[in-house]
């Protein structure tokens, strides 16, 4: 199966091409570390099959997920509008491939073409609308609504509904309690939407997991294409 983001399929043919030789296709292993907040950013990341969480970490060690980018965005692009410091750690939540770029390709690219800037531009604001998302749901929304509504999302990127997770993972990227999570994930399995094993974590019932999650789902799913589309 050829490797697609969806972000670069949207380019227009000059863009494409520009961009085209300073690609490459990488491996990105579960839990990697691609960069971390105040790094600065040398390579700009085009995901195809894996998925990177974006987190903010704390003091005490614990991380919360800002937003989360798979196949239809792009990790690193500030960098290539001047904004050469990451404000986050990016983490491969899901192992897969992507498109690794060299930031100063990118920028070079950009500069060339007004479309190119539009785009990641947009996608910029998409991302911050995206963490915006995520923190009102955090603030307004209930564990359940919002367990389902990741799942939904890192189901929808990853093209499964397998999904290789484990309580705590999903508890750090919701910024609660695993003791929070298990009761919830016992619910949905007694309810015949997920099955759940140590590691593993299998959608059933895709539409009743749509129907327990909060609006957020549908509010990123929607911005998402509203970028592709534009």
């Amino acid at each position: 199966m050829s490797e697609v983001n969806a972000l670069l399929a949207s380019l227009s043919a000059a863009d494409t091409a520009a961009l085209k030789p300073h690609l490459r296709l990488i491996d990105c292993n579960s839990k990697a570390v691609l960069m971390e907040a105040g790094d600065l950013i040398s390579t700009v990341y085009f995901p195809t099959s894996c998925v990177i969480s974006l987190v903010v970490g704390l003091a005490s060690g614990e991380m919360v997920e800002a937003a989360m980018v798979g196949k239809d965005g792009v990790v690193g692009a500030a960098a290539a509008l001047d904004g050469r410091k990451s404000l986050s750690r990016a983490i491969v939540q899901l192992p897969g491939k992507a498109f690794a770029c060299p930031v100063e390709a990118l920028a070079a690219a950009a500069f060339q073409s007004r479309s190119l800037i539009a785009t990641l531009m947009r996608h910029e604001q998409t991302l911050f609308a995206q963490a915006q998302q995520s923190t009102a749901c955090m603030a307004a929304h209930d564990v359940q609504a919002r367990f389902a509504r990741w799942l939904l999302r890192a189901r929808e990127l990853a093209d499964s509904n397998t999904l290789p997770f484990t309580q705590e993972f999903l508890a750090e990227m919701l910024g609660v309690r695993r003791t929070s999570i298990s009761p919830v994930a016992h619910t949905f399995q007694q309810a015949g939407i997920i099955r759940y094993t140590r590691g593993r974590i299998e959608i059933v019932n895709v539409e009743a997991l749509k129907d327990s999650a909060c609006e957020c789902y549908e509010a990123i799913r929607t911005n998402y294409q509203d970028l592709l589309n534009s």
